[in-house]
């Protein structure tokens, strides 16, 4: 076995033996959703709402999903680099999910600050806050 996939299954034993983080470790710490969303004739969705984290020691994002008519199937909206500074900052993502699933209407969003801590050789996340939101996407 060469040196490569035996540093790979380690990789994946240490991250399966990992605790799920806490959604939120400073109650100051927050993100939300911005009640509407539009949906553009080519199937791009933005999203928005705004954040507040205190300071971290690795690149910290705010990532967000969509999801509409089932929970089941959540489709990645974009990323934006986040300043945690402990002042609230607004967000927003763009994406254009791969297929045509989503259309203007009833839709829930997930919005999640996340950090990549270093610990030893792996960054490891750990979550600043996260929320769910109904919301309504627009034809724009």
């Amino acid at each position: 076995m060469s040196l490569r996939p035996a540093l790979g299954a380690a990789a994946l034993l240490l991250l399966a033996a990992l605790p799920v983080l806490p959604a939120a470790a400073d109650p100051a710490e927050s993100v939300t959703v911005d009640p509407t969303g539009t949906i553009a004739a080519d199937g791009t969705v933005t999203l928005s709402g705004t954040y507040r984290c205190m300071a971290g020691t690795g690149p910290v994002f705010v990532s967000s999903s969509v999801s509409q008519s089932t929970r089941e199937i959540h489709y990645g909206i974009g990323g934006t680099k986040a300043v945690c500074d402990g002042a609230e900052h607004r967000w927003q993502n763009a994406g254009k999910p791969s297929t045509d699933a989503l259309k203007a209407g009833a839709a829930q969003v997930d919005a999640t600050v996340m950090e990549l801590r270093p610990q030893g050789l792996l960054p490891l996340p750990h979550f600043h806050a996260t929320h769910t939101q109904d919301i309504t996407l627009t034809a724009s």
